[in-house]
């Protein structure tokens, strides 16, 4: 009987926006699409988000839920082990009767990034993590540690908005300062911690946007040479130092691969310092290869990885996804 479930579905659903990925097991893209959040941390209607995303890729695709043979789905805010109840609900596409796996982000980055291969993913955007995968294949976070860089946007923009409140300015930061003022509709310093008595503003996910919006300012100010900019940058790149060093002590080789994946992270001052730090890193010798292909692709590597029992995907599967522009980092 002809096998008609030739089709994968790859996801990669982060905090404000969810990528959705159609291809067959050859590696040929069919559909891509982007939708809202994937966490409920962050968007109440994330189960709509990616459950609209993926009907919309098959229907771009011309293709039926009943031709899926895998689903694989990176979700940020999949944490820990009581998240996958929420975290399943967003695959629960009705006509999708097929295996399906989840994850974090984090680990579809990962495979995108480096091909199933040992090293480390640093993933510093909408939110923030690093993970690694030895030469054993096991997968480790810097939060199995309860470690945390803070530089997802919006936590670098909080530490920005105390750092002035608290007087930590220089003329340097004039024009930053200025800039965060308008950014928040005040005319003075004053009149922002005001406003931040009152919590800013109402609603955590609404007031977390709101901060977020701010960051590129500071990574930009950064570069431009404010001294309340860089230092908040700096605590953040030397955490992240901290964990990569941290996970690299759990690897055999003595070269460890790291990619750097997100916003913030790829931002010319935190790509640049970080980069600087790692060249006399502890442990080991750190090579920094360009992510190879982006975490929506890892997620449909994945899924076509577990349908051939965990064997990485041919050289003709890599070959056919480069050729599809939805598959760059």
């Amino acid at each position: 009987m002809l096998n008609t479930k030739q089709l994968v579905i790859g996801i990669d659903g982060g905090g404000t926006r969810t990528r959705v990925m159609v291809s067959d097991r050859q590696g040929h893209v069919l559909a891509y699409v982007e939708k809202g959040g994937a966490s409920i941390h962050r968007d109440p209607l994330a189960r709509d988000n990616v459950h609209e995303a993926i009907r919309e890729a098959l229907a771009a695709a011309g293709r039926t839920a009943a031709e899926v043979s895998g689903i694989a789905a990176g979700i940020a805010g999949y944490d820990k082990e009581e998240d996958l109840q929420w975290v399943e609900s967003l695959t629960a596409v009705e006509g999708l009767d097929c295996p399906r796996w989840h994850f974090n982000d984090a680990v579809a980055a990962h495979y995108g990034a480096l091909l199933t291969e040992p090293g480390i993913v640093v993933l510093s955007g909408t939110g923030s993590v690093i993970v690694a995968i030895t030469e054993a294949g096991e997968s480790i976070r810097n939060y199995d540690f309860h470690h945390y860089t803070g530089s997802g946007s919006r936590f670098i923009s909080y530490n920005a908005v105390y750092e002035v409140l608290a007087g930590n300015t220089a003329p340097a930061d004039s024009l930053l300062v200025q800039q965060l003022l308008e950014h928040w509709q005040v005319a003075t310093v004053m009149e922002l911690a005001v406003l931040g008595k009152a919590g800013f503003m109402p609603g955590a996910k609404e007031r977390d946007r709101r901060f977020e919006q701010f960051t590129p300012c500071i990574t930009a100010a950064a570069v431009a040479g404010s001294p309340l900019a860089q230092r908040v940058c700096d605590r953040c790149i030397q955490q992240m130092k901290i964990g990569i060093e941290m996970l690299a002590l759990l690897f055999s080789s003595e070269t460890v691969p790291v990619a750097f994946i997100g916003s913030v992270i790829n931002s010319p001052y935190f790509k640049d310092n970080l980069t600087a730090l790692l060249a006399c890193g502890n442990h080991k010798t750190y090579t920094l290869p360009a992510p190879v292909f982006s975490p929506v692709t890892g997620s449909v590597l994945y899924a076509i990885s577990q349908l051939s029992d965990g064997i990485r995907p041919a050289p003709a599967v890599m070959d056919n996804l480069r050729r599809s522009i939805h598959t760059r980092p």
